[in-house]
């Protein structure tokens, strides 16, 4: 039998204008309940899920929690679904979490004990306070059940993937936070909609470098376009060229037709956007270094080297 495989998602919760949830995870037995909600509303949505085994992280995150390269709150969350109850890898003190069985499928709901959350499904209380929650699920099993599953849900679930109204209930009353819309999300619709978001918030230039680190971790892909900061992302990590103003006006990246006057405030606006970019990547988990390049010299050469 092949190894299994997991189609990845998230129970998007747009929270209502000023509104602030009261927990950000919630307890075992909730967490349970929210699960098998969860499941069976995808299921209603793609009959096939029925056969996968299905975990929740009852928690919530922040977009940039969930979009890093590996997905590793996805890849926490399906090393404790390998390790709970009814896996042939259970451990005999298993992580918590709310176990059922509606047929031959796990539905798994991880939430906090009195110990905390399990394993590392902590959310970084630096990005608590934004008005898109993410709760992380994945559906996991058989390799080719999950292919034609994760098919049909990257088909419809952007259009179609509105959570149930006791859903919708269930998430508004255990967080304790009035709630505007709930849906369900693959992780490429999530990256979809960030880069929309993104583009809205006029960082677009940026985001082809986040894709890649998520999408085509070994490619390469180069922001050459001034007078945005020219960044390289290649092995995992991003490289930005770090100009003093000299450097910064004799290769070009200064706005066209400025007048010399206004260059020192120029400069100073393309530093704050290196920091803009650099604050962005790192988090998603990006590593940043800044190299130095000198006046006279080629940015280009100094990134690739």
């Amino acid at each position: 039998m092949s190894a299994p495989l997991s189609c990845l998602g998230a129970i998007a919760i747009e929270l209502a204008p000023g509104a602030e949830p009261a927990h950000h995870a919630l307890a075992r037995e909730p967490a349970g309940d929210v699960a098998l909600l969860a499941a069976r509303d995808l299921a209603r949505l793609v009959p096939g899920a029925s056969g996968l085994d299905f975990a929740l992280a009852a928690v919530l995150f922040d977009p940039v929690e969930l979009l890093r390269p590996g997905w590793p709150l996805h890849a926490e969350l399906e090393r404790l679904c390998a390790r709970a109850p009814g896996s042939s890898a259970a451990p005999a003190h298993p992580a918590p979490a709310a176990l059922a069985h509606p047929g031959a499928s796990r539905v798994i709901g991880f939430g906090a004990n009195s110990e905390g959350l399990p394993g590392n499904l902590r959310p970084d209380p630096a990005f608590a306070h934004g008005p898109l929650r993410l709760l992380p699920w994945l559906l996991r099993g058989e390799a080719a059940m999950v292919a034609e599953v994760g098919a049909a849900l990257e088909d419809g679930l952007l259009e179609n993937g509105m959570a149930a109204a006791d859903t919708a209930l269930a998430l508004q009353d255990g967080f304790a936070g009035k709630v505007e819309h709930v849906r369900y999300l693959t992780v490429h619709d999530l990256a979809a909609m960030m880069a929309m978001q993104y583009e809205h918030a006029g960082l677009a230039p940026l985001w082809p470098l986040i894709e890649t680190a998520l999408l085509a971790a070994d490619d390469e892909v180069w922001l050459d376009a001034a007078p945005e900061p020219l960044a390289r992302y290649h092995g995992g990590d991003v490289r930005i060229a770090l100009l003093d103003i000299d450097g910064w006006h004799g290769a070009g990246f200064a706005p066209a037709g400025i007048e010399d006057a206004q260059l020192p405030r120029a400069f100073e606006r393309f530093q704050m956007r290196q920091r803009q970019f650099a604050a962005v990547l790192a988090a998603h988990g990006i590593a940043v270094s800044f190299d130095h390049c000198p006046a006279g010299g080629d940015p280009r050469a100094v990134l690739r080297a």
